[in-house]
């Protein structure tokens, strides 16, 4: 029985794109997927606590029904799909720079993909998400739920830092319907430098911590949430 096994190999705009998947005795046939670009360990199965909290305390901070939600950054689609799992959504964006990754979800490598590209409320959109919010707005949501960088100090791209600016914060907040949130993931626990950033640009900023058992440090991790309004 295969233990190890690389599904793609592909260089990219952001550097070489590798998506693998293992077993461990612990796990008994059990896969984790992971995912390295450009050298860095970017992301495993094991560990979506956070991503998937982003999406259920997003939304929960959003009244209403019928509810129109962008997702910023797919992977290995944790965050869009704990987003599909609240029956309000009535649709969801989801950009996503990199089109290899997008093709791991439509042809099935991943095993997110069949659900996400098989619910008609998804539409999974191959484009850079902050050049996006730059822009002029196409449509406004009630939620955004970002989770692209590892934290606005810590990004994927030296493109990236920009956007977290007041000037590209307000924006993205465009795109935001009245009472809407601008949700941000990072994998490190509550920085006051975050949060001041996002005050720059919106009313009222919240921060929550999650805390989770990560079995790949085999110790507990803390990372931060914000959630900015108005």
């Amino acid at each position: 029985m295969a233990t190890f096994e690389e599904l793609d190999v592909r260089g990219t705009q952001l550097g070489e794109l590798i998506l693998r998947r293992r077993r461990t005795i612990t796990l008994g046939d059990q896969w984790v997927y992971e995912v390295k670009l450009d050298g860095r360990f970017l992301m495993s199965s094991l560990v979506a606590d956070s991503e998937r909290e982003l999406a259920r305390r997003g939304l929960a901070r959003v009244a209403g029904n019928s509810l129109d939600v962008m997702v910023g950054g797919l992977g290995l689609g944790h965050t869009a799909d704990a987003a599909l799992l609240d029956p309000r959504v009535r649709s969801l964006d989801v950009v996503e720079l990199l089109p290899e990754v997008a093709a791991w979800h439509e042809n099935g490598l991943v095993p997110l993909g069949e659900r996400l590209c098989g619910d008609a409320r998804c539409r999974i959109i191959v484009d850079d998400c902050f050049e996006r919010l730059r822009r002029t707005p196409e449509r406004r949501y009630d939620a955004i739920l970002i989770d692209i960088d590892d934290a606005p100090d810590d990004v994927l791209g030296d493109s990236h830092a920009s956007f977290y600016s007041e000037d590209n914060l307000r924006l993205a907040k465009r795109w935001l319907k009245d009472d809407g949130v601008f949700a941000l993931w990072t994998n490190v626990a509550h920085k006051g430098t975050y949060e001041t950033q996002l005050k720059r640009a919106f009313a009222t900023v919240e921060v929550e911590d999650v805390t989770f058992e990560n079995p790949l440090l085999e110790d507990q991790e803390t990372n931060a949430l914000y959630f900015a309004l108005g």
